[in-house]
């Protein structure tokens, strides 16, 4: 239960997109409750030959404070804001993997979530009009490991340029990013390390180290279908051709690919406006 617990906070990170808007709206309710419903699939690891899904409904709560933020571009705390300079804290999860589903990873211990934190400094390259915007984000992340003592599992670096655009309206916004991800040896050691007590005829010893993990592309997009109903999917594509770990025996496959959609349903909003 906790495991699936878990599993669906990780797809709540994974699917919601990003918002075309880096600052509130001056028109919007300072907070929102409802339902968060969705669904994701993705590889069981970085360079995994098989997948995982998962999909429920959960509770939603958006809060736009003047720091501490949580709406549908993720959770954060916002630490320094200029005009085109903005220092937060971001988070992400990543979704669990038994390991007698993953044949590669039989009698290995399971991969559970990953609960990653840290400083995020966005940087506005261009911005062409009110409702298209580009920005460098370079973020770095501790992940926490859930179900596990919350042990720490090394750090991660992901520099990605961002695109993103909306309708006049605000029915509908969707953001591109290309960047790459950079983990340290006890991240890579997580995912690709083969301890001598499990390596087998079919999988030898392998000792992971720091390096590139894989260069990333991203899409999404969200709809309002009323002011109440507001629909989102995401795909994602991630290449391991230059990862500093290709030579590990999990390493199974170049490049995979994430998918995901949902829908999100306000039941309740505030009467108070963003930031008053």
């Amino acid at each position: 239960m906790k495991q699936q617990l878990w599993a669906g906070i990780a797809i709540l990170a994974l699917a919601l997109p990003a918002s075309a808007a880096p600052t509130p709206e001056p028109d919007l309710p300072l907070w929102e409750v409802g339902l968060f419903g969705g669904a994701a699939s993705t590889p069981a690891y970085p360079g995994s030959a098989d997948r995982e899904s998962r999909a429920l409904v959960l509770p939603m709560l958006i809060y736009r404070g003047k720091v501490l933020r949580a709406d549908r571009s993720g959770v954060s705390a916002r630490l320094f804001d200029t005009e085109r300079v903005d220092l937060d804290l971001g988070f992400q999860m990543s979704l669990p993997a038994r390991s007698d589903d993953v044949p590669a990873r039989a009698g290995m211990p399971d991969l559970n979530s990953l609960l990653e934190f840290g400083p995020r400094l966005k940087v506005l390259l261009s911005e062409p009009s009110a409702a298209n915007r580009v920005r460098l984000e370079l973020p770095l992340r501790m992940p926490l490991e859930l179900g596990n003592g919350f042990r720490r599992q090394g750090l991660v670096f992901e520099p990605r340029v961002v695109f993103e655009t909306s309708g006049s309206d605000q029915r509908w916004n969707a953001d591109a990013n290309l960047g790459m991800v950079f983990g340290n040896a006890r991240l890579n050691q997580y995912f690709y390390e083969v301890a001598p007590q499990y390596a087998t005829a079919s999988r030898p010893a392998y000792e992971a180290k720091a390096g590139l993990m894989m260069t990333r592309v991203g899409l999404s997009l969200s709809h309002a279908l009323t002011p109440d109903w507001r629909v989102f999917g995401f795909t994602r594509y991630d290449n391991y051709t230059h990862a500093a770990n290709r030579d590990s025996p999990l390493f199974r496959k170049n490049s995979g690919l994430s998918i995901g959609f949902g829908f999100t349903w306000t039941a309740y909003r505030s009467q108070a406006r963003a930031w008053e």
